[in-house]
């Protein structure tokens, strides 16, 4: 295969564009702690609010892979336009919404157009990686992480002025699409993509090594955004009963954005012990958390800083290299069809666990919520243990 040659910024151009093109994504998880004093929402809000934002980008996916639209359309120019579209429904937010269901229709819309910004960057990055995606991945996805975290860290140096967070959410996102627009040309080894068909779902279905390796992403999910969207709620109820005034907003970020170098590390540790052992050992650590949740509730502020550090590094660590197992396990002919679908399930997943954990708030101490997220982890290893038996080379 010859080699292609590439401008040294493409890849730091495609992970800052993916970082700021997913900044909308916690804008409205980020934005509710002024939304429940100003609107007297209840904490279970934090439900729908996060999961308007998953079903939206769950129908975007499913769009964009039925109608190719990606094969259609030059990725870099679908991204510059998500991108967009995302910061326009996410400035919506301050001149149409006036109660909690208009945010989640502008949530929902924007969503869609975030199914445009994270797997599109991921293909744009395949056109000039095809030989280093593994590495590229660990970036890309630690971009994401750190575009999901940002929301808090505006709402953290904004204090309660919500509208900030929204205004600066959204021209991050603009920004993002402009990079990739002006900077980064669509890669010499892009390809066309088939669209979705049943026949290669089907068959997809069927590959053990597949539905081991999708099995360990979809217990991932399980406990990654419901770990994200409590997290804030965790730390405020640590801070009452400790009597120490912690600010939620920044710490709540910097968990978040913690597995940004997660997901580096996992990459780069992937390439001496391979994606299995990695995502293995990160949902072990993972699991464990999710046990220790209420022991680290009674940590003084040192310990439970260093506890969620950990968590937050693990947690997310191990998707790039599920990204990665599945496009290794997924038969040749039926890859983007699985790929697709895989998200798909892993999203809606990560619906069922919010809207359960959530919906405790008000019942259950929120250290052990915590711990029904480890059925995720815990079935995650199973599945990778079979993934282990079915392809002893993974």
């Amino acid at each position: 295969m010859t080699k292609i040659k590439r401008p040294w910024y493409i890849l730091p151009a495609i992970v800052v564009a993916q970082f700021l093109g997913t900044s909308t994504w916690f804008a409205g998880n980020a934005i509710l702690p002024a939304l429940q004093l100003q609107w007297n929402l209840p904490d279970t809000a934090v439900a729908p609010l996060t999961n308007s934002v998953q079903v939206g980008f769950i129908t975007g996916a499913l769009v964009f892979a039925l109608l190719a639209i990606a094969d259609r359309i030059s990725p870099r120019i679908l991204f510059a336009i998500c991108a967009f579209g995302t910061a326009l429904f996410n400035l919506g937010i301050l001149f149409i919404a006036s109660e909690l269901e208009h945010i989640l229709w502008l949530r929902f819309l924007g969503g869609i157009f975030l199914a445009g910004v994270y797997p599109v960057g991921m293909k744009i990055a395949t056109g000039w990686y095809p030989e280093g995606l593994g590495r590229a991945l660990g970036f890309l996805i630690g971009a994401l992480a750190l575009g999901t975290s940002s929301g808090h860290f505006f709402s953290a140096i904004v204090s309660n002025e919500w509208q900030s967070v929204i205004y600066l959410s959204s021209g991050c996102a603009l920004i993002g699409g402009l990079i990739v627009w002006c900077f980064v040309p669509d890669g010499p080894a892009l390809h066309k993509g088939a669209p979705l068909k049943i026949k290669d779902l089907i068959t997809a279905i069927k590959h053990k090594p597949l539905q081991a390796s999708a099995g360990g992403y979809f217990g991932h999910m399980w406990e990654l955004y419901a770990v994200y969207a409590l997290v804030p709620y965790w730390l405020m109820a640590w801070s009452e009963a400790q009597n120490y005034e912690l600010n939620i907003a920044f710490w709540a970020f910097f968990v978040i954005a913690i597995g940004a170098l997660g997901c580096v590390a996992g990459g780069f540790a992937s390439l001496r012990f391979g994606s299995r052992r990695v995502a293995e050992a990160m949902l072990c650590i993972s699991g464990v958390c999710c046990v220790l949740s209420p022991l680290a509730f009674q940590f003084s502020l040192l310990p439970m800083l260093l506890f969620w550090t950990i968590w937050g590094f693990t947690v997310v660590a191990d998707s790039p290299q599920f990204s990665s197992l599945s496009a290794q396990t997924a038969p040749k002919q039926a890859v983007g069809t699985a790929l697709t679908m895989i998200n798909a399930v892993g999203f809606t997943i990560t619906i069922i666990a919010v809207q359960i954990t959530a919906s405790l708030l008000e019942s259950w101490p929120v250290e052990w919520i915590m711990v029904l997220l480890l059925p995720g982890p815990a079935l995650g290893l199973m599945s990778l243990r079979r993934l282990k038996k079915t392809d002893p080379l993974l």
